[in-house]
């Protein structure tokens, strides 16, 4: 299945199938009553989603958004599940899973731990380009955005990218 960028994968609140994804970006928002966004995760290749729903069902807890032309595997949940109780040897696929997103989480947050607005910046940027080399974080995620993920105010942001450019 192929998304165009800005096309949702899934919508908050939907039940539904897990997704690899094997190209592309994705962007996890949770959708406040008022309609404000803030942004939870980043989805990069070999990712599979919901993490929350790998050993069993729950509805989505955000939106999947494509933030770049984005190719994902959808995996029906009854042959996954079942393939789950058939084959044990599947939750070790599963913990590797789980291990990659804890250990991303765990730079997310050593970038945020660091106490400099540029440090941060500059942190995000050298992990994005690790997964997307030719695109420029800037390009992809918009100044608020960049500020959720980081832990700083938009103004900041913007301040910062001033300065680095």
């Amino acid at each position: 299945m192929y998304l165009t960028k800005g096309e949702t994968l899934f919508r908050q609140g939907e039940e539904g199938p897990l997704f690899r994804l094997e190209k592309g970006l994705l962007k996890i928002v949770r959708i406040h009553e008022d309609g404000s966004q803030v942004l939870l995760n980043l989805i990069v290749p070999g990712e599979v989603i919901p993490h929350h729903s790998l050993t069993s069902p729950k509805e989505y807890n955000g939106s999947a958004i494509a933030l770049l032309a984005s190719e994902v595997e959808k995996i029906d949940p009854v042959k996954w599940y079942s393939s789950l109780d058939e084959n044990p040897k599947m939750y070790k696929e599963v913990a590797h899973l789980l291990e990659n997103k804890l250990r991303m989480m765990q730079q997310r947050i050593n970038q945020m731990s660091i106490l400099t607005p540029e440090g941060k910046v500059l942190k995000l940027k050298e992990w994005f380009a690790s997964y997307f080399p030719d695109v420029p974080v800037e390009k992809v995620l918009t100044q608020e955005e960049i500020g959720q993920f980081i832990g700083l105010r938009r103004e900041t942001v913007n301040r910062v990218l001033k300065k680095l450019n």
